[in-house]
């Protein structure tokens, strides 16, 4: 009997690009990565916070960089991108939310989230999976998503269409890309307790709807995405692409 072998969650001479990695979901990525053994560039807007992660990556042996990237900005994506990698793994964590109901939504807000939750990761994408067809290089390309990228929620009609529009691109690109070996998948998590959506829970009725709809009867941590962006950024995930992988404790289940 000839038993199969277990593959690698190993990250080890992967080159990472995480965005969104001054908070929340994308830091907790970018340690995950970092900790399996990818050399981790850390891109956000905001550089003093991945400055200080760098800092605390590199001092426990990992090796970590940061980029001062805009995801809006296209110009600041070629600029930044074309000189610099190809990146074996992308894990794209920017994202904003502007909540309202659809008859208060203004033009302002609506361009702001297009901007960065579908444009800004479109051409992203875009830009490291043809770095890696010009490199002849196979990779992992991760968006971060969301269960509402799946269903719909009240007073997010914008963020949802932004989202269900992410898993649209993910799929055709799938298809566009995977001959070449470069697989593009989307994570889609709960509400994930962070300094961003505290407000949120401390609204007890908001709170008492979010704890009703996920099944396991939690709040998600950023703890819970680390798992899943290893295994797709791994060899692992080989044969997944196109594919949007929950984390909803359920909620998506009914």
């Amino acid at each position: 009997m000839n038993l199969p072998q277990t593959p690698s969650f190993s990250l080890a001479n992967k080159n990472a690009l995480v965005v969104g990695a001054s908070s929340g979901i994308g830091l907790a990525c970018a340690v995950a990565l970092a900790d399996y053994g990818a050399k981790v560039t850390l891109a956000a807007r905001r550089t003093k916070n991945i400055k200080e992660l760098a800092e605390k990556l590199n001092k426990k042996g990992c090796d970590a960089s940061i980029l001062d990237l805009d995801i809006s900005d296209l110009e600041n994506i070629e600029e930044n991108l074309l000189s610099k990698g190809p990146y074996d793994v992308l894990v794209n964590s920017a994202g904003i939310a502007k909540h309202s109901l659809s008859k208060n939504t203004n033009v302002s807000d609506f361009d702001e989230v297009l901007n960065v939750n579908l444009k800004g990761a479109f051409f992203l994408t875009r830009t490291v999976a043809n770095q890696l067809l010009k490199d002849k290089k196979s990779g992992s390309l991760i968006n971060i998503s969301s269960q509402m990228g799946i269903v719909g929620g009240l007073e997010r009609s914008v963020y949802c269409a932004s989202k269900h529009a992410v898993e649209g691109f993910t799929k055709a690109m799938a298809i566009e890309y995977g001959p070449y070996g470069i697989r593009i998948n989307t994570i889609c998590p709960t509400f994930i307790l962070t300094e961003l959506t505290r407000s949120t829970f401390e609204d007890a009725k908001k709170r008492k709807w979010i704890e009703e709809k996920i099944k396991l009867g939690r709040v998600g941590k950023v703890e819970d995405i680390m798992g899943a962006v290893i295994y797709l950024a791994s060899d692992a995930s080989s044969l997944v692409t196109g594919s949007a992988l929950m984390v909803d404790g359920g909620w998506t289940a009914e």
